[in-house]
């Protein structure tokens, strides 16, 4: 079995475990999440996180994003502008949310578009070693390797449910590690940046 067919059985396999999890108990572990995370990630006045806003049965980052809007930082979320391309949009406080394609909600195309210093990363399986399978798409390791080329180095926090990890994920040429894992049970480091 190839890399790439692995990582599609394994994000197969995840994507169905989290699709188990009943709606209430998802709510109950996106609040975990917000307490784990909401002070322990370290961060400046000012400084851009990327969250997003819950697809299919996806952690809701909303209370985390919510404590760290508290804290200072300037909120966006990715927007799908094409098959290939996703743009991170300031989401601002009352500020409407339109569709922004493939099922995704978000600001509209008037809103900033940030460069984020902070990543809150989806994905569908992760391992101990904080190798991520993403969706399959390519949206996010395109996006990062954009700001690198910016000379920027966005801080990448995947999130996930517990039952999204797995014992290895096959890496690959393009993809791009996390520093950190977020699920109900805690905050994994993977670097020393964070706190």
């Amino acid at each position: 079995m190839t890399a790439k067919e692995l990582k599609a059985q394994l994000r197969n396999e995840r994507l169905s475990a989290r699709d188990a999890i009943p709606a209430e108990n998802r709510a109950s572990k996106s609040l975990a999440m917000a307490d784990h995370a909401g002070e322990a990630v370290g961060f400046a006045l000012d400084t851009i996180v990327s969250g997003f806003l819950p697809i299919r049965s996806e952690p809701d980052l909303r209370p985390l994003m919510a404590r760290f809007a508290v804290r200072g930082a300037r909120l966006c979320v990715p927007a799908i502008l094409d098959r290939q391309t996703i743009v991170f949009r300031e989401l601002a406080e009352g500020a409407p949310l339109v569709d922004t394609g493939f099922g995704t909600v978000g600001p509209g195309t008037d809103a900033a578009i940030l460069d984020p210093e902070i990543m809150l990363v989806p994905l569908s399986a992760f391992d101990a070693r904080g190798h991520r399978i993403g969706y399959g798409a390519g949206h996010y390791d395109r996006a990062i390797s954009r700001l690198r080329q910016k000379d920027l180095h966005p801080k990448l926090i995947g999130i996930a449910f517990d039952c999204q990890e797995v014992a290895h994920v096959p890496a690959e040429p393009h993809d791009i590690s996390l520093d950190a894992i977020l699920t109900e049970s805690g905050l994994r480091f993977f670097a020393s940046w964070i706190g």
